[in-house]
């Protein structure tokens, strides 16, 4: 088990540069299933989601070839694919649920286990099931696992209106439809940016896709999709990531790649707690104030806050110049991560989905869990900020959303090192 120690006091001063997108890249690898032959994907981050949906792949089939060095993915998908999406790689990553729309389409069938992943709350899969049995498939589980199975003569076209605009449910069903009969109406659909670069992915291996960027895609199904190359977008999460860091930090952090449209809310918000944020050609660049205001933020759907970003608005939060309110609408066990920041000496008080937040003038090193990829990740930032030298313990939480984090962060001045630890010295840290 691998611990990260921060030890704050420094203000980040640099520049960082963004990876592609990891809630992106997995579902474009999902894609690839669509089409027998090799898709390339560049841009790829080196993360360990990534190496697990490699190895999801090749139990259905397909020859993977991740060159990490090169950022490169490399997918050639036979002519006969598996079905089966085992619950061993599932449980460790719930993006694996993406495969199920391509499968049911070019398979006829599906068995992908109940998946896991972050302990963030509850993320059902109703709007997923319910799509599909629209497009006319049967859809029941058996054994822990969610088995579909397409009508003869393939999935049909429906008309789908979303309950909630689901980003997995979204691209699920605009896979699903891409090879169905007929036509689909998919509304009140998704409009995150990586919604938009799937639908970049489908519409170049052949896919009749309309309606990109807005809240209702028109699928005309075709007979069969070519491999594609393609590039995959930025990682807004990341991005934001680092422009929060600097605001906590009061440092000054050019963010290489990122692109501050993608990031409206997030950024307005920071603008408000006194950073300065301008963009650059290539990226933006985030200036931090000596301490934020306080700023009260609440998660919603794009082009909404995102909730990936709300630990790093709570820890934000934490040290600034008063009080205000963090609300979370998408996922209700995200507040773990407040009791975590409490450890630090944080001043919140958690109701519902709110957390009251006193600023203060700066926290204290502690040994604290992370619980999620975000929850990790905001630990480590909220860390730079603490007095002395904190523990961050479940760090391959943040090694599945994150390339290299320690290495960003010596790089832009931190000090902060990563080491392994046995079991009994973990045990003891966290007693």
């Amino acid at each position: 088990m691998d611990r990260i120690l921060v030890t704050g006091g420094a203000a980040l001063e640099g520049s960082v540069t963004v990876p592609g997108a990891k809630n992106s890249v997995l579902k474009l690898m999902a894609a690839s299933l669509l089409a027998s032959g090799p898709t390339v994907l560049e841009g790829v981050p080196r993360i360990l989601d990534v190496s697990i949906m490699a190895e999801l792949l090749r139990r259905l089939g397909a020859d993977v070839e991740h060159d990490a060095a090169a950022r490169t993915c490399r997918v050639d998908v036979p002519e006969e694919v598996g079905h089966v999406a085992d619950y061993e790689l599932v449980r460790a990553m719930r993006a694996s649920i993406s495969v199920l729309g391509p499968l049911t389409a070019r398979v006829g069938r599906a068995d992908v286990a109940v998946p896991g992943g972050d302990a963030i709350g509850s993320r059902g899969l109703d709007l997923h099931v319910e799509g599909l049995r629209a497009m006319g498939a049967e859809v029941h589980v058996d054994h822990g696992y969610l088995v579909t199975q397409a009508p003869p003569g393939g999935l049909r076209g429906a008309e789908i209106t979303l309950a909630f605009p689901s980003v997995g449910a979204t691209e699920n069903l605009l896979m699903a439809a891409t090879l169905a009969r007929g036509q689909t109406v998919l509304d009140n659909v998704a409009r995150e940016p990586e919604i938009d670069d799937l639908v970049d992915l489908l519409v170049a291996m052949g896919a009749r896709v309309q309606g990109r960027g807005g809240g209702r895609l028109v699928v005309d199904g075709v007979d069969a999709l070519a491999p594609a190359r393609h590039v995959v977008v930025p990682d807004r999460v990341v991005a934001g990531t680092w422009a929060y860091a600097a605001a906590i930090t009061g440092g000054h952090v050019d963010v290489r790649g990122g692109r501050v449209e993608h990031l409206t809310m997030a950024v307005a918000k920071l603008e408000a707690a006194g950073a300065r944020v301008e963009p650059v050609e290539g990226g933006f660049v985030v200036e931090g104030p000596a301490r934020p205001r306080p700023v009260d933020v609440a998660t919603l759907p794009y082009p909404g806050f995102p909730t990936d970003l709300q630990p790093f608005a709570l820890a934000l939060a934490a040290v600034a110049d008063g009080s205000c309110v963090v609300t979370e609408n998408l996922f209700e066990a995200r507040f773990r991560f407040a009791h975590e920041l409490e450890r630090l000496g944080a001043d919140l008080v958690v109701d519902g989905h709110h957390v009251l937040v006193r600023g203060r003038p700066g926290l204290s090193a502690a040994p604290v869990e992370a619980s999620d990829i975000r929850a990790g990740a905001a630990l480590v930032v909220a860390a730079l900020r603490a007095e002395g030298t904190t523990e961050v313990h479940g760090v391959a939480h943040v090694d599945r959303g994150y390339e290299d984090v320690v290495a960003s962060l010596r790089g832009l001045g931190a000090d902060v090192r990563r080491e392994t630890v046995t079991g009994t010295e973990t045990f003891t840290a966290l007693a």
